[in-house]
């Protein structure tokens, strides 16, 4: 009974996804099209923004939002978050209080319509590729420059482990230490138990909660000084996590 409920309720929250996205989609297009960059990239997460409130209220979905200090807004950050479960992407584009470019797997892009949407928004990487992580590199640095924020999984990857984080790539660090950009991390919790990745019949209406962290500056750190700021960042996303109750 228990997996028909589950089959129901995945099926009805795809179909609810998708119905959405084709609504969406044409003017991702006009605004790709017809807007310069940097207009067309606001109003495009303004709409993905549309997408993922209009959708967790059709699937019995809350998201709640908690400040540790404000955030000055008039800054640029690199923001840190955990990936846990498929909901955090929905979590991220309902939360987020700047503009910003977020750092996503090349594999995406291979997706239907979404693909599409996807490259419309996100700076792409392919982790076999050197060059291509050179050039992602390159382009959020870029971002940074013209003042636009950005957002980085430091995981790397979906977590499917029992811990509450893994290990952290080098990149987001290196980055906030070469343009000295301060980061700014926050955590997604209560996520994987809505829709774990391991079986998604397990979707479950509920609240997903997210918690923002302090800044962390990184004034005079050196290259030597990375892996002492992302223990640092790891720290702190850690304790939020286990502050939330997601042990």
């Amino acid at each position: 009974m228990k997996n028909l409920i589950g089959i129901i309720y995945i099926t009805y929250s795809v179909i609810i996804f998708i119905s959405i996205m084709l609504l969406i989609f044409p003017f991702i297009i006009l605004s790709s099209v017809f807007l310069k960059k940097n207009k067309a990239r606001k109003t495009n997460l303004f709409l993905l923004k549309i997408w993922a409130k209009t959708f967790i209220s059709f699937v019995g979905l809350s998201v709640s939002i908690k400040y540790n200090t404000p955030i000055n807004l008039s800054k640029t950050y690199i923001y840190t978050v955990n990936h846990s479960s498929f909901l955090d992407a929905i979590a991220v584009a309902i939360v987020m209080p700047q503009s910003f470019s977020p750092l996503g797997k090349i594999e995406m892009k291979k997706i239907p319509i979404f693909g599409f949407i996807y490259s419309k928004v996100v700076i792409t990487l392919d982790r076999k590729s050197r060059e291509s992580r050179d050039q992602s590199v390159k382009l959020l640095k870029n971002e940074l420059l013209n003042g636009t924020s950005i957002l980085i999984f430091p995981e790397g990857t979906m977590n499917r482990t029992s811990e509450l984080l893994t290990e952290f790539y080098d990149g987001a660090f290196r980055i906030a230490i070469e343009t000295n950009t301060s980061i700014l991390p926050f955590v997604i919790s209560n996520s994987k138990k809505l829709l774990p990745a391991d079986d998604i019949l397990k979707f479950r209406p509920g609240k997903i909660e997210v918690v923002f962290g302090n800044e962390i500056e990184v004034n005079n750190l050196k290259t030597e000084d990375l892996n002492s700021l992302k223990n640092t960042v790891r720290s702190e996303m850690y304790n939020m996590l286990i502050k939330s109750g997601s042990h």
